[in-house]
C-alpha cells in the first residue's frame, strides 16, 4: 500500500537503491540480507542480499501519485517502508519511514558498525509539525574587513559538524558531516523530490547560502559551541542522520554545491531563509510551496531566487577547501606578533568603550605586557579562566562580544 491506497490503484512507483559499507573502513558490505517491508502495515514487499558492491538492484515501490506532491493540500505524497539490514544473522540496522515519491529515485545508505542500530525517519518539514524558524539579518553585522575575526573568504568545507538539536542542549549529540552529504540530506528532509527541477535548484541554493553563511561568519564557533549549524528548524535547517536522500536532489547539489547567493558590493553568503509558504509566510523569504509554483509557470532557478531575495542578488562561486574551517589561529600569548594580534588589540578597545576596566591597546601587532593584561582583565570580567593568554574560548568570545557591540 502506498499511503493507505493499495498499489493497483494507484499505478505510481518510485525506485529505492540500497548501499551497505562498514563505517570504519568504506567498505562495500557484501552478504547483507536486506528486508523491505511496508511502514503503514508492516507487509514484507521483498527480501534481497548485497551484491560484491554492497548493494542491491534498484527495487521499485508504490508512491501515491506525483500529483499529490504539486499542492498542499493533497494527500500525504511519499509512502513510506522499512528497511531491516542483516549480517551474519547478528548485526541488525533498522531504518524506519524511508520515504518514496512517484518518479524519484531514493537512496538509502547503510552504515555497518558491528552493533545494533535504528534510525527513524521524521516527515519532511512540508508535511510534519517542526518549530517555525526565528528570523534572522540576511546579511551579519561583521567585525572589520580581513582582520580574521570571521573567514578571510567565503569557503565550501569538506566537513560540517552539525549539532543535533537546538544549540543551548549539551546532551545532544555533534555528527561530522561531508558538505555535499549535508545539503542533500536538508534538502531531502524540507522539500518534496518529485517537484519540478528549477524549483529543487532554487531551493537547494537557498540552503547551501543559507549554511555557508554559518561556516563564514562562525556563527555557533563565536558563541563558544564547538558546530557548526544545528539540526533544529528553530534556529537551523532539517537534518536526520542516516536518513535517505533522492538521486535528483543530489545530481543537483554536485552541479552547484560551490554556488552561493550574494550580492555585488558584498562578500558574504546571503542567510537566506525560507519556510513553507502556507504555514508560514515571510517577506523577504523563499516559500517553499511558492517556488515549486513559479517553476511550474517557467520560471528559472534564479529567477525564483530574484522573485524572494530581489533582482539585485548574484550567484557567486567559494573556494573550496579541507577540513572543517575555522579562524581560530592558535594560541596568542607574549612574544606573538602581526595581524591576528591587532586583530585582539582593535577588538578589546571597542570591548574597553563599554567595559572601562579593560586597560585600551595600542595597535601595534605586538603582543606584550599592556596586551596581556588586558585579556587578563577581559577574561575576568566574562567568566574565563585568567590566563592572559587568547586561547580558542577568549578568541571566540572577543568576536561573540565585540560583535554584539558593534551591532548596538
Amino acid at each position: 500500500m502506498a499511503n493507505g491506497i493499495p498499489a493497483e490503484e494507484t499505478g505510481a512507483f518510485g525506485l529505492l537503491k540500497v548501499n551497505t559499507f562498514y563505517r570504519n573502513i568504506g567498505f562495500p558490505a557484501e552478504n547483507v540480507r536486506v528486508t523491505i517491508s511496508e511502514s503503514d502495515s508492516g507487509r514484507v514487499v521483498t527480501e534481497l542480499t548485497t551484491d560484491t558492491e554492497g548493494q542491491l538492484p534498484p527495487v521499485r515501490l508504490a508512491a501515491p501519485p506525483e500529483s499529490y506532491a504539486q499542492n498542499s493540500e493533497m494527500p500525504r505524497p511519499f509512502s513510506q517502508y522499512d528497511i531491516r539490514a542483516v549480517q551474519n544473522d547478528q548485526e541488525e540496522i533498522v531504518i524506519s519511514n524511508v520515504q518514496i515519491y512517484s518518479g524519484s529515485t531514493a537512496i538509502q545508505n547503510i552504515p555497518l558498525m558491528n552493533e545494533d542500530d535504528t534510525v527513524i525517519i521524521p516527515y519532511p518539514t512540508l508535511w510534519g509539525d517542526f518549530p517555525p524558524k526565528i528570523p534572522e539579518a540576511a546579511i551579519k553585522k561583521l567585525p572589520f574587513p580581513n582582520n580574521l575575526v570571521v573567514l578571510p573568504e567565503p569557503v565550501v568545507p569538506e566537513f560540517i559538524v552539525v549539532h543535533d538539536g537546538v544549540p543551548s542542549d549539551r546532551s545532544a549529540p555533534d555528527y561530522t558531516v561531508r558538505f555535499k552529504d549535508y545539503i542533500n540530506n536538508v534538502a531531502s528532509s524540507e522539500i518534496y523530490a518529485s517537484w519540478n527541477r528549477e524549483a529543487l535548484k532554487a531551493n537547494i541554493l537557498a540552503i547551501i547560502s543559507f549554511t555557508l553563511n554559518r561556516v563564514y561568519t562562525e556563527w555557533y564557533r563565536s558563541k563558544g559551541y564547538d558546530f557548526t549549524i544545528t539540526s533544529s528548524t528553530a534556529y537551523d535547517q532539517a537534518f536526520t542522520y542516516g536518513r535517505n536522500i533522492f538521486q535528483e536532489i543530489a545530481d543537483i547539489t554536485d552541479e552547484v554545491f560551490n554556488l552561493y547567493i550574494s550580492k555585488s558590493d558584498i562578500n558574504q553568503p546571503l542567510f537566506t531563509q525560507y519556510s513553507d509558504g502556507i504555514r508560514v509566510v515571510r517577506d523577504g523569504w523563499l516559500s517553499q510551496w511558492g517556488s515549486n509554483d513559479l517553476a511550474r509557470q517557467g520560471y528559472s532557478a534564479f529567477r525564483i531566487l530574484q522573485y524572494y531575495y530581489g533582482y539585485d542578488i548574484v550567484l557567486k562561486e567559494a573556494k573550496r577547501v579541507q577540513g572543517i574551517p575555522i579562524s581560530f589561529p592558535g594560541i596568542l600569548q607574549k612574544g606573538s606578533r602581526g595581524d591576528n594580534v591587532r586583530v585582539v588589540q582593535r577588538q578589546i578597545n571597542t570591548i574597553a568603550r563599554n567595559y572601562p576596566l579593560i586597560p585600551r591597546l595600542v595597535v601595534d601587532g605586538l603582543y606584550g605586557d599592556r596586551t596581556a593584561e588586558s585579556v587578563r582583565i577581559f577574561q575576568e570580567v566574562f567568566g574565563l579562566p585568567v590566563t592572559g593568554v587568547v586561547n580558542f574560548p577568549t578568541w571566540y568570545k572577543l568576536s561573540d562580544i565585540f560583535n554584539a557591540i558593534n551591532s548596538a
